[in-house]
């Protein structure tokens, strides 16, 4: 499943958090890990000389940026580490470094360093999440996220459709490998049902959302149980994003992996909107995984 991870760091704790996971599943897959500082001199916020960006403000950059990437090497316990400091825009030059090494995924904090020096904070972990070809990882210093060794709860959203059905494999994956449990879960969206103009009433609405919450659980379900492992179902009603959370905690979830997309239109659970929320406020890693190209929704 994963040849080759990516590391991007800021010398966050953030960074370093979400570093021990991808550390654990390279371990897992036998994979190797690449690790890279970006170096954003556009961050230099008012810091020139004579001649432009103050090549000793960039030196320092530089500098930092070496410590960070060093700081996630001391935690590795292998050879098959790559390492190197970048300089250009952090999610754009992230993202090229993915296609030209082959990335398989990419693990990075949510949250990062701020100030001038910044060079990875949370919007560009978003348009990574976004944008990215390849899964993401994301995790944020919080009392869930250390890496504990594996994973014995995983939870895995769906709403039924073809790209909130892009997580699957992966959280299976990874599952095998921990002998986790696999919570499928599809939260019937109530905030749509009372501006959806139908002749229906608003409880047949949600029955009928129900009923095809249902389906999509016990669809994903089935896949679960054919690969072997433990699987619980559950269906609600609530906030997409909050209905989420709130799963989380009432069942000591390790690890989330969802699509970054779902349904179009009244009926939709998953969106691009509802991942970036969770994301920022999952107190466990979250596994974001891009539909492929040609079966996101309209």
């Amino acid at each position: 499943m994963y040849d080759s991870i990516l590391v991007p760091t800021d010398g966050s704790d953030h960074a370093a958090r979400v570093a021990g996971h991808a550390l654990g599943l390279a371990r897992w897959f036998d994979a190797t890990v690449h690790v890279v500082s970006v170096v954003d001199v556009s961050a230099a916020g008012g810091v020139f000389d004579a001649g432009g960006v103050s090549p000793a403000f960039v030196e320092r950059l530089e500098d930092e940026a070496a410590a960070a990437v060093e700081r996630i090497e001391t935690m590795t316990d292998t050879d098959r580490v790559r390492s190197a400091v970048l300089k250009g825009s952090p999610a754009a030059t992230i993202l090229e470094y993915v296609g030209e090494h082959d990335i398989d995924l990419i693990a990075m904090g949510t949250h990062g360093r701020t100030g001038v020096n910044r060079y990875l904070t949370g919007s560009v972990t978003e348009r990574v999440v976004r944008q990215s070809d390849v899964p993401v990882m994301t995790a944020r210093v919080t009392e869930r996220s250390e890496w504990a060794g594996g994973y014995d709860e995983i939870l895995l959203p769906t709403d039924g459709s073809e790209p909130a059905a892009a997580a699957v494999d992966h959280a299976l994956a990874i599952a095998t490998r921990a002998d986790a449990t696999v919570h499928v879960v599809s939260v019937v969206d109530v905030s749509t049902v009372a501006g959806r103009p139908s002749i229906m009433a608003p409880n047949d609405i949600l029955a009928q959302f129900e009923s095809d919450a249902e389906t999509a659980v016990e669809t994903v379900a089935t896949a679960v149980r054919d690969a072997g492992l433990d699987v619980e179902t559950h269906v609600q009603k609530d906030i997409p994003s909050q209905g989420l959370l709130e799963y989380v905690d009432d069942h000591d979830i390790d690890l989330v992996a969802m699509g970054t997309h779902g349904r179009t239109g009244f009926d939709r659970v998953l969106l691009g909107s509802t991942t970036e929320r969770f994301v920022r406020r999952a107190p466990v890693p979250v596994l974001a995984v891009r539909p492929a190209a040609g079966s996101e929704p309209n």
